[in-house]
C-alpha cells in the first residue's frame, strides 16, 4: 500500500492564546506600547488610572485592527466592495492612497 497525503484544515493552528492570531497579537502589543507612553506621562502627573484606561483602550483598538474583518452587507454599497477584507489591509491602502493621491480604476471595454 502507498502513502497518501490527507489535507488538513490549518486555520485554527495559527492562533496564539486562542483569541490572538499573529497579526492581532502584534497590533495589540503595538497598541499597548503606545499606551505605555501615555501611562508614563499620566503617572508623572499623578493620574495613573487615566493612563491605565488609555492603555487598555489602545490595546483594544490594536486588537481590533489586527483581528476584525469587514462583513459584506448587501444594504451598504461600500461593504460590497471591501467585504471580507481585514481592517488592517484597508487602513494600509488608505494610507498609501493619501500619500500618492492616485487612484486607478479598471473598466471593462466593449469590443
Amino acid at each position: 500500500m502507498g502513502t497518501y497525503y490527507i489535507p488538513r484544515n490549518l486555520r485554527g493552528e495559527t492562533r496564539i492564546f486562542y483569541i490572538f492570531t499573529v497579526k492581532s497579537l502584534i497590533t495589540t502589543v503595538c497598541g499597548i506600547a503606545i499606551g505605555l507612553v501615555f501611562l508614563l506621562i499620566f503617572s508623572m502627573i499623578g493620574m495613573k488610572l487615566v493612563g491605565v484606561i488609555i492603555t487598555a483602550i489602545l490595546a483594544l483598538v490594536g486588537f481590533g485592527i489586527g483581528a476584525i474583518k469587514i462583513p459584506t452587507l448587501s444594504g451598504i454599497p461600500v461593504t460590497k466592495k471591501i467585504g471580507g477584507e481585514p481592517l488592517s489591509e484597508i487602513i494600509t491602502r488608505w494610507i498609501k492612497f493619501s500619500k500618492t493621491k492616485k487612484m486607478y480604476v479598471y473598466t471593462k471595454e466593449e469590443k
